[in-house]
């Protein structure tokens, strides 16, 4: 199989994605049942919008995994008590998911080795089976900054560290009500902003509030962190447990995604149709990173295509609108709950 990484035009994508549901039709024997469950036969697919997507839910239920590997280690959905039931991607690769991690840092953002990073999210050690964690520990690792580290218990720290690192190539992790904490934490010190911290420095918000505080939309929360943090560069990460690889926007809940990762919207009353792009829909994800898991999910979320071309990815554009209804609280603000 083609590495996934080297993919530059939509053929070759569609060629990865064909190659890549023969295999997992094959290979993945959840998968293999759901195909069959609605009597899909590998000869009648000939075009990515025909493969069938695996709800997300099936990650909870089932172990999705490659019958070829093994997989002692896994992620795990962030929850509430009242979840009695979470996802868990089991990871037979973890070689491919820093891969990943890496080449869409890069390709959105910058050379990992060129920044400090910190985090108001819980640090590795409390959560060994988060993504996200597993994500922003490594990125750190890359860089080998002896600033990076993590503040969600330690506002005056990151505080302090801030006020040192001004002008320097920083970003910081945050799930968006710790970052909000924090920006009343500053306030409370008499301090109205913070000073810049360079140019190419970023704040990614990677959650929403989860019942930690009052919702709002995303225009609402990049006013109030621009403000507080004193930079327009607010950018945002879109990816969950069952995903190996991550969608950034770099302002106004745009998201891109790296070449081999692509979002299809669903229509939400007929599983198997796509709405026209600019119409809201449910999120239908490809993640050619799962290999040894699904690389065609089905999630609840909901979002639309935009009617342009991206600069930064081969693919269209997406925004997020919200959840279906109904559907499970999901996201990394419950990492923290």
């Amino acid at each position: 199989m083609k590495n996934i990484f080297d993919i530059q035009s939509q053929s070759d994508f569609y060629a990865a994605c064909m190659e890549m549901f023969r295999y997992q039709f094959e290979n993945i024997p959840i998968y293999h049942e759901f195909c069959e469950h609605l009597k899909i036969s590998p000869n009648e697919i000939d075009a990515v919008e025909k493969i069938p997507f695996l709800p997300i839910e099936m990650f909870k239920k089932h172990i999705i995994l490659d019958k070829n590997s093994s997989a002692k280690n896994y992620f795990q959905s962030s929850g509430t008590g009242d979840m009695l039931v979470r996802s868990k991607h089991y990871i037979a690769d973890f070689n491919l998911y820093e891969e990943s991690i890496y080449q869409s840092f890069v390709q959105f953002i910058g050379n990992p080795e060129e920044y400090i990073f910190l985090g108001l999210l819980p640090n590795y050690s409390e959560n060994p089976h988060s993504s996200l964690i597993y994500m922003v520990d490594f990125l750190m690792k890359k860089s080998g900054r002896p600033e990076n580290g993590y503040f969600l218990y330690n506002h005056q720290d990151l505080l302090d560290l801030f006020l040192r690192l001004q002008d320097k190539k920083v970003i910081l992790f945050g799930v968006s009500f710790a970052l909000l904490d924090f920006l009343e934490f500053i306030k409370s010190k008499g301090i109205k902003c913070l000073p810049s911290f360079g140019e190419t420095g970023a704040i990614i918000e990677t959650g929403g509030m989860k019942g930690r505080k009052e919702e709002m939309t995303k225009d609402e929360l990049l006013n109030i962190l621009q403000t507080g943090f004193g930079t327009d560069r607010i950018f945002s990460e879109y990816s969950m447990t069952e995903l190996l690889s991550q969608a950034y926007s770099l302002g106004k809940n745009i998201y891109d995604t790296p070449n081999w990762m692509r979002i299809m919207i669903r229509s939400t009353e007929d599983p198997f149709s796509y709405v026209a792009t600019g119409r809201t829909g449910a999120i239908n994800i490809i993640d050619l990173a799962n290999r040894h898991s699904c690389a065609f999910i089905a999630t609840q979320d909901l979002g639309n295509l935009h009617d342009f071309q991206s600069q930064k990815s081969i693919h269209k554009p997406f925004s997020v609108a919200g959840r279906i209804d109904h559907s499970d609280l999901r996201g990394c603000s419950l990492l923290v709950v």
